[in-house]
């Protein structure tokens, strides 16, 4: 029966755009447009450092059409560098690669392998004792069950099946190639190989059905670690399918919690520590955090009276650990006051009132705004300068529409903080 091992790679989407980063001078643009080349680089180290027999790559090489031929070239030359080492290549495209006209006509080198995009196909590496089944993308909507027509598996041999698919559905991504979970297992196949869900996930085991995840995060939506699996077969069995970070930039949001700081410093203390042990988790990697503030504190009325001066200190602070190797991409605030609310809509006061006039309105979010709340409220944003505050809150006073709960929740904890500071 056969031994081997092999990579699982799937969702390089190589050089896929950056977006947005280049309107924040602060952005280490070009380490992150760099990262998808970076993270392929690893990929190919990998393989020849633990001397796979082959890697297998389930869709989405690219990000749709290229800008110029120096995409499709660095492919073919990171390709080439495994297969010149003997390692094969077997690979699908997916909904992204379907998308290029030049994909179509890219020319891999010998010893990688295309499979059609006509219908699903088998191609046999018979001194492993291995088959490969899959079909690539054809365009970019697949949305039939490819995979019910998948060939049958061939006895005596380890099949391996490629499909670039959200199996039973996903919240972050089109439901291409539908199929179940049960399905897959059912077809006969040892292990099936598949792309499109960047998160890592092991959807069955015996046989496996894996999502190794994307190859390199792309933004703050795709954190944690990103790279692919390393599969281990003896004696026609499967014995180990290990994750392998091989990403070159970690995206993370990092909660800090700020529950009973006295103020800001106590805060950047808090802050400092955290982003100091993300930074140790990130192993080199350029890490990219997106810093939340959380907990009732004495320091909320500090924090939230100057927004724009908090994120700053909070970036000052990370550049007290590293110049380098960490980008702070946002600063959420949301803290609240450490005054309890029950106590102050109690009072008989303006105070209380207040505070139940603003919780009456957070209980019915979708009623429209009174005439005198919207004259109110026109008044004070035609007093500050236009860009002070988001569009939408003058298109939402224009259009008589409600308060948006978020806006509610921070005008409740801005008041309850200037209450606590007197």
């Amino acid at each position: 029966m056969p031994s081997f091992r092999f990579l699982h790679a799937a969702d390089l989407h190589l050089d896929s755009p950056l977006r947005g980063l280049d309107a924040d001078a602060t952005a280490p643009a070009r380490r992150i447009r760099q990262a998808s080349r970076d993270a392929l680089d690893r990929l190919v180290g990998l393989a020849l450092a633990e001397q796979v027999d082959f890697v297998v790559v389930a869709g989405d090489l690219y990000d749709g059409d290229w800008q110029d031929f120096r995409t499709g070239q660095a492919l073919v030359a990171a390709f080439a560098r495994l297969t010149r080492a003997g390692i094969r290549i077997v690979a699908i495209r997916g909904n992204h690669d379907a998308d290029s006209v030049l994909t179509r006509n890219l020319r891999l080198p010998e010893g990688a392998t295309l499979l059609s995009h006509r219908k699903a196909e088998t191609l046999r590496f018979e001194d492993l004792g291995v088959a490969f089944h899959g079909q690539s993308f054809a365009q970019r909507a697949v949305v039939e069950n490819i995979a019910r027509d998948y060939p049958a598996p061939l006895p005596g041999l380890f099949n391996i099946g490629l499909l670039h698919t959200a199996a039973a559905g996903h919240a972050a991504h089109e439901t291409y190639a539908p199929c179940s979970v049960e399905q897959l297992a059912g077809h006969g196949y040892d292990y099936w190989a598949l792309g499109h869900v960047h998160e890592r996930a092991v959807l069955h085991r015996e046989p496996w059905i894996v999502f190794p995840g994307n190859l390199q995060g792309r933004h703050i939506n795709e954190p944690g670690a990103k790279g692919a699996s390393l599969v281990t077969v003896r004696g026609g069995r499967v014995a180990d399918v290990a994750h392998q970070p091989l990403d070159a930039v970690r995206w993370a949001r990092l909660t800090v919690d700020c529950s009973g700081a006295a103020d800001l410093p106590a805060v950047l203390d808090r802050a400092r520590d955290a982003m100091g042990a993300a930074l140790d988790a990130a192993d080199g990697r350029l890490l990219v955090l997106r810093v939340v503030l959380e907990g009732a504190c004495p320091a909320h009325a500090e924090l939230s009276r100057d927004r724009a001066a908090t994120r700053e200190n909070i970036r000052a602070t990370g550049l007290e650990l590293t110049e380098d190797d960490l980008w702070i991409e946002a600063v959420r605030i949301d803290t609240r006051p450490a005054l309890a609310p029950e106590a102050l809509r109690s009072r008989a006061d303006a105070v209380g009132k207040l505070v139940g006039a603003i919780e009456a309105l957070a209980a019915q979010p979708d009623a429209p705004l009174s005439a005198a709340i919207r004259d109110y409220a026109t008044e004070m944003l035609n007093r500050a300068p236009r860009d002070a505050l988001p569009a939408d809150h003058h298109a939402t006073l224009a259009a008589g529409g409600a308060i948006p709960p978020e806006l509610l929740e921070r005008a409740r904890a801005l008041l309850l903080a200037r209450l606590a500071e007197g």
